[in-house]
């Protein structure tokens, strides 16, 4: 019988919380059948959850542990998680406790050599990157799952079979009290770096594994440092390789710095070692206050993906599906944008509401993403960690000119992680002309401040449509057809931004935004009439500049069943 770690993990500054195995119905001798079932949760498989039950379908969470996740792992999370993660209605938590920042430093030899300041508008609600450990997320996540009638998480329970048909997905279970089956139509495989479910189905990621191994190491230590990435190249104590600092909620200092060559891991993480090493980048930095040792792992960067992140009936999602180099906050980043764009296909093919196939398209958009990353990802890796003497030798002629030349000052940028656009999706339609700016088809929305609120507060997790209009009133060509797709059981709502409303309302599926100064119409390119597609993720689909008399229901049910059936 399985029997995972009851001990509640220990911390300096995280209280946690062991969760009960809770008997399920199965082990009692009945026969369940989920509509969605969840392997890991962690951020991404909770996100999934979430998402899921504001479309309305259950899912079942199951997670071999009895605990959240140890340590800080995942730290940074970019402005498009925390809309991803607004949208799950946890952002406003989350901004309560994390550290927002924008800039991020290099230095060699002692000096600075590349100042990083990352892209922020005064209509951005959030900042570019905010620092939290990755348990708060969990918490939050746990906190508002419990609140939804549609998410069962099953603490202690371990996935040690999967076998699947064409109906569903068969998984064999083993708990502290015994073992059952579990049925479920769909299974999302979100159980991480070592995924079990993607072992039992016998698959394989592709890519690169880059040499050399870091250690990351949680202190909790007082110093009156901004909240900023510092990077350093070649200190003295760590000759030819790197170090990475990020400040962390709690007094908590997280600092990443390599191996050399052949050192394993039981070696660097030894008492001596993680001493000796964090009292030299100290005392380098002019440090000479005392520290307490959190928690500490070592890691080493790898960039692969699987080639699809469907088979059959099951969904692979997160690092489940990808492992990113931590370089420019990919992981988790990534993960969060991949649990997005699969929730609202699978809701709709669970509710009969699109073909199997739209599934087939969130793996070929997180594929092409995750391989875009990974070409960026393998630039930053092979600058902190050179895989072979040409790369080293480039990269301190770098170092070295860097003192006196800033044009090599880029270099230096680690390419942080990003929302990526699906401009080649078959969900994504040709833009049409007339645009000469706002995002194009596969680029996600633009986030704009109105009075006191924001665009994003709108869009919910369903399609939209965002209208431009010279007054409050919807065409009723466009109306005719919202209400006949919303009879039809498709959430759609249409965001009419005018000049002429004066409060922000909501009604139904109608919500009227003010934009008495044209602002939104004008980053968007739009004028009296135009319209937007946008997906449930936030996503848009297509865009008019006269757009009225678009037949957006046709256009729909092509993307959704038709047009991908066809080409599937």
């Amino acid at each position: 019988m399985h029997q995972p770690d009851m001990q509640a993990r220990t911390s300096l500054y995280y209280d946690y919380q062991l969760f009960p195995f809770v008997c399920p119905p199965e082990l009692k001798g009945k026969v369940n059948r989920h509509p969605v079932a969840i392997v890991g949760a962690g951020p991404i498989g909770l996100l999934c959850a979430l998402n899921l039950a504001q479309q309305g379908v259950a899912s079942v969470v199951l997670e071999s542990e009895a605990q959240v996740s140890m340590g800080s792992r995942a730290i940074v999370f970019t402005r498009r998680s925390m809309e991803i993660l607004q949208q799950a209605g946890v952002a406003e938590r989350m901004l309560e406790k994390a550290l927002p920042w924008r800039c991020g430093n290099s230095f060699y030899q002692g000096k600075r050599v590349f100042r990083m300041e990352a892209p922020h508008r005064e209509d951005d609600r959030f900042e570019p990157l905010n620092n939290l450990q990755q348990q708060y997320l969990e918490q939050y996540l746990l906190e508002q799952a419990a609140a939804s009638p549609l998410v069962e998480v099953r603490w202690a329970s371990k996935v040690v079979t999967v076998s699947q048909d064409q109906e569903g997905v068969l998984l064999g279970m083993d708990t502290p009290e015994g073992e059952y089956q579990l049925q479920a139509d769909w299974l999302i495989a979100a159980d991480g770096a070592r995924s079990h479910v993607r072992k039992a189905l016998g698959l394989r990621m592709t890519g690169s594994s880059y040499s050399g191994n870091f250690v990351i190491a949680d202190i909790r230590i007082d110093l009156d440092l901004p909240t900023e990435r510092l990077a350093f190249f070649d200190p003295v104590w760590n000759r030819g390789n790197t170090v990475l600092m990020h400040r962390e909620p709690e007094g908590i200092w997280r600092i990443d710095y390599q191996l050399p060559e052949g050192e394993t891991a039981e070696q660097a993480l030894s008492t001596d070692s993680l001493h000796e090493r964090i009292n030299a980048q100290l005392a380098m930095m002019g440090i000479t206050a005392d520290w307490e040792m959190d928690w500490c792992s070592v890691y080493s960067a790898r960039a692969m993906t699987l080639d699809n992140y469907r088979h059959g009936r099951v969904l692979f999602c997160g690092d489940a599906a990808h492992l990113l180099p931590i370089f420019g906050v990919r992981g988790a980043n990534t993960g969060l944008q991949d649990a997005q764009n699969l929730s609202w296909k699978l809701a709709m093919v669970v509710k009969q509401q699109a073909g199997a196939t739209l599934l087939d398209s969130y793996s070929a958009e997180r594929v092409a993403a995750a391989r875009e990353i990974i070409d960026e990802a393998g630039k930053s890796t092979r600058f902190m960690t050179p895989p072979s003497r040409g790369y080293r030798l480039l990269r301190d002629a770098v170092l070295s000119l860097s003192l006196k030349e800033t044009f090599v000052g880029p270099l230096f940028h680690w390419r942080t992680s990003r929302a990526h656009d699906y401009r080649q999706s078959l969900l994504t339609l040709p833009d049409q002309p007339g645009f000469v700016r706002g995002p194009e088809p596969g680029a996600p929305l633009l986030n704009m401040r109105l009075r006191e609120d924001y665009l994003l507060d709108y869009t919910g997790n369903r399609f939209n449509l965002l209208l431009f209009s010279d007054n409050n009133t919807v065409p009723e060509t466009i109306q005719r057809q919202l209400d006949e797709l919303n009879e039809q059981g498709l959430s759609m709502g249409i965001i009419l931004l005018s000049p002429s409303v004066t409060d922000s309302s909501v009604t139904g599926n109608l919500t009227l935004l003010s934009d008495e100064q044209l602002r939104c119409r004008h980053a968007y390119g739009a004028q009296d009439g135009s319209v937007y597609l946008v997906r449930p993720d936030h996503h848009v689909s297509a865009r008019w500049i006269e757009g009225t008399d678009i037949a957006f229901s046709d256009i729909l049910e092509q993307l959704l069943a038709t047009k991908l059936g066809v080409m599937a």
